[in-house]
């Protein structure tokens, strides 16, 4: 009863933490597709802790089973998110989860008729979970490198390693046929600890100060343009960026950094990672993470690089004598390595493709040559 009792406190905090961390993201009232994901993984946190609490009544079972096996789902559409910039949320996405709800009912339902057939497929479920698992744990290594916000790069891996082993153990188990601890038995103490765990985890995620990048503040004083900080002000809160005086970001590497990207183009380097463009810097890889995160407010490194690269290909795409030279060979000497990425980046940035901007703009009568964007030296200062 004494592990009985550590139990079930272990799952009502955590139950309590996440519906904390629900009532923080609706008093935001942030819209968007992470805080719909973030509710929907707190919920399901909620629902696991309870249907597999001890002395949960097992009669339930046909009915909360297929849930907790689409938590799967939701854990893995919330990873994507959580962790990748550019992750945009599809209808098909809700309809696998509808259909892993719908396979756990049907195995749940055929069990009483059907024991074999029920089992056979309840494998399948497990697959299912299992490689769903995997490629959340896939994604999220994928873009670990290229995360710039340093609370985020250390969240994703705790959080991960957690809900990958718990999820993966069981689906394992469940494929190979190997007795595991069912709700309320003895190995529903480690579960248990691991909701908490994650719960917690969570929790300072969303619940500590976020780290308010500073735009081109700090630039500002780099470049040593004294008019600078009122433009930067009127363009902060135009889109609701805070300036954070507080936040201590190198103004020479900024300089040297802006060099490097404006006059040496280094973004023009196929395949540029950030530990080659902070060994060109020689500089730590970690103090280039800050400065391009807190100092210029890029969360993702590609988004860094594809800024210069996408102001490249509008200066090419605007130049006359450049009409018949092809949008590939652009694309490729701005940096991009192929014109798939090079169109979807073009497009996210501009809200055109790059031959509908080339018609566009080469189409105006007196074709100035770009259509009054900021350049990249002017992201830095």
């Amino acid at each position: 009863m004494g592990l009985t009792a550590i139990d079930l406190g272990f799952r009502g905090a955590a139950s309590g933490v996440f519906l904390l961390i629900v009532l923080v993201a609706l008093q935001r009232r942030a819209v968007n597709q992470n805080t719909y994901l973030g509710i929907a993984m707190c919920a399901g946190g909620v629902f696991y802790a309870i249907v597999t609490a001890p002395f949960f009544p097992k009669a339930s079972w046909w009915w909360t089973m297929p849930f907790v096996s689409s938590l799967a789902a939701v854990f893995w559409l919330w990873a994507r998110a959580a962790f990748d910039d550019d992750f945009v949320l599809r209808r098909w996405h809700g309809a696998l989860w509808l259909a892993v709800v719908a396979w756990g009912f049907a195995v749940s339902l055929s069990f009483p008729q059907w024991p074999a057939l029920a089992r056979s497929g309840g494998k399948v479920l497990s697959l299912v979970v299992l490689g769903l698992a995997l490629a959340a744990a896939i994604q999220t290594v994928r873009t670990w490198r290229v995360d710039l916000v340093m609370r985020r790069r250390r969240l994703r891996l705790a959080v991960l390693a957690i809900n990958v082993v718990t999820i993966g153990l069981v689906a394992v188990a469940a494929v190979a046929d190997i007795p595991v601890a069912v709700p309320g038995a003895s190995g529903s103490l480690p579960t248990a600890l691991s909701l908490f765990v994650v719960a917690t985890l969570a929790a300072l995620g969303v619940l500590s100060p976020p780290v308010v990048a500073v735009g081109d503040a700090t630039a500002a004083i780099a470049s040593g343009d004294v008019a600078r900080p009122a433009r930067v002000a009127d363009r902060a809160a135009a889109e609701r960026v805070v300036v954070d005086p507080r936040i201590a970001v190198d103004p020479i590497l900024l300089r040297r950094l802006d060099h490097l990207m404006t006059v040496e183009r280094a973004y023009r380097q196929e395949g540029l990672a950030i530990g080659a463009l902070a060994a060109r810097l020689d500089v730590p890889e970690h103090r280039l993470r800050q400065a391009i995160n807190e100092g210029l407010g890029y969360r993702n490194f590609n988004a860094f690089l594809n800024r210069y690269r996408i102001e490249d290909a509008r200066l090419a795409l605007s130049d006359a004598t450049q009409r018949e030279v092809p949008v590939l060979t652009i694309a490729m000497d701005a940096g991009f390595q192929s014109i798939g990425p090079f169109n979807r980046a073009f497009k996210a940035e501009t809200g055109v493709t790059p031959t509908e901007f080339r018609r566009e703009v080469l189409s105006r009568p007196e074709n100035d040559g770009d259509p009054g964007i900021d350049q990249p030296r002017r992201e830095i200062g």
